[in-house]
């Protein structure tokens, strides 16, 4: 009999994602009794607000929200994100250069696949979040890493991008505030960058999921605000999961130039067709309703910064640069590094991520998943005593 054709070579080489995995392995421990705190999954710990699952009750007594509906979504809430990008993203946009996404997984995908041609290089600054060059690869690019440290606040240069460009680069991803550093980029660095894209005219894909975490007066600014210009060439990322703790609703979106959309939606339609309507109709309350409970969740999060960045500073040969933005320290722990620690010599931030969760039951993400070893990414989107016992529980291992 003859042997069967081979799996797809594309999607082997692409590696799970790294944040579930470790989530999924602390939640199996868990389940098991164990007493595991983990800082794995960028997920808010908060209840989604009662008036939105209220809005998503109510749509269920509507039977138009059980059939098909527009795959690039229902035109309420397309005209309720245009509206939000020209408030929040200072970018004017028409409903249809909206399309709405499960998730802002999916936009990420879609904005690579829009813009993205086999062979063509896409600057990654580093670190960055696990999906990003996953998804590049998927879309034939080919993602350069631009590494910035600590030192740096994890934040490039234009100085770095134009290092790293050749004349196979067409696309910069930009993400400010920062999964998985939290870190924020002002006006001013924003805008450099901007400009710097627009002289070359390469893409940005920039992901604003995080823009209203923002912490100590900090403020995102979209890099179309920044540089207005630059609107004709840049993909808006966003969603609802982070700031209205709807990560199981699975509803995001993408925002750009009119062709860019027109690809993105004819692929949506083959991919998956329309998000699940009673999503987006509670997704249209978040986005009108009162923004109160929003409000509350944020300032608990910047009470936990606050807390975790104070903790972690405590542990010898660890450094943490202090977040302005998102629910992630990333603290840079190579002075743990080349030492034997409980009878293990650890090397690499992957080995130590695994002796934390071995020796204290702490789940963390090691810093392989976001680029170069030597650094955790630790999510402070859990419970207060949670969150403190767990960084005490590392300040005891490594005392």
């Amino acid at each position: 009999m003859t042997e069967r054709a081979p799996l797809s070579r594309k999607l082997s080489a692409i590696a799970e994602s790294a944040t579930l995995k470790v989530d999924a392995k602390a939640k199996a421990l868990q389940a098991a009794g164990r007493p595991v705190i983990s800082y794995a999954a960028g997920e808010p710990d908060f209840a989604t607000p009662q008036f939105i699952v209220d809005a998503a009750a109510a749509a269920l007594q509507d039977a138009k929200n059980f059939r098909y509906t527009p795959a690039a979504g229902l035109p309420d809430l397309r005209e309720v994100i245009a509206e939000k990008t020209r408030r929040d993203s200072g970018l004017e946009v028409a409903a249809s250069q909206v399309i709405v996404t499960n998730g802002g997984k999916q936009a990420v995908y879609q904005a690579f696949q829009a813009v993205v041609n086999p062979g063509d290089e896409v600057l990654l600054p580093a670190p960055y979040w696990t999906t990003y060059p996953e998804a590049i690869q998927l879309a034939d690019g080919i993602p350069v890493e631009v590494f910035a440290g600590a030192d740096q606040d994890y934040k490039v240069t234009v100085e770095q991008l134009e290092a790293a460009r050749t004349e196979r680069t067409t696309t910069l991803v930009f993400v400010s505030p920062s999964n998985p550093t939290g870190s924020v980029y002002t006006e001013e660095e924003t805008r450099a960058i901007g400009e710097w894209a627009l002289a070359h005219g390469i893409w940005v894909i920039t992901d604003e999921i995080y823009q209203h975490l923002v912490y100590d007066g900090a403020t995102a600014v979209s890099i179309v605000h920044a540089v207005p210009e630059l609107a004709g060439q840049t993909i808006l990322v966003n969603g609802v999961a982070k700031t209205y703790a709807m990560t199981g609703w699975r509803v995001g979106w993408m925002v750009g130039p009119a062709d860019a959309m027109k690809l993105a939606a004819n692929l949506q339609s083959h991919l998956t067709s329309n998000v699940n309507n009673i999503a987006q109709r509670a997704a249209i309350a978040a986005l009108t309703g009162p923004q109160d409970e929003a409000e509350q969740m944020r300032q608990a999060f910047d009470r936990r910064r606050r807390v975790i960045v104070e903790e972690l500073a405590k542990i010898p040969g660890v450094t943490v640069p202090t977040p302005l933005g998102a629910f992630y320290a990333y603290p840079d722990v190579q002075g743990l590094l080349g030492h034997e620690w409980h009878g293990k010599r650890i090397e690499t931030s992957l080995e130590l991520a695994d002796l934390i969760l071995d020796e204290i039951e702490v789940a963390v993400v090691p810093g392989e998943a976001f680029g170069p070893s030597g650094y955790l990414r630790m999510s402070y989107a859990l419970g207060d005593d949670a969150l403190l016992e767990g960084v005490r529980r590392m300040q005891g291992l490594f005392s």
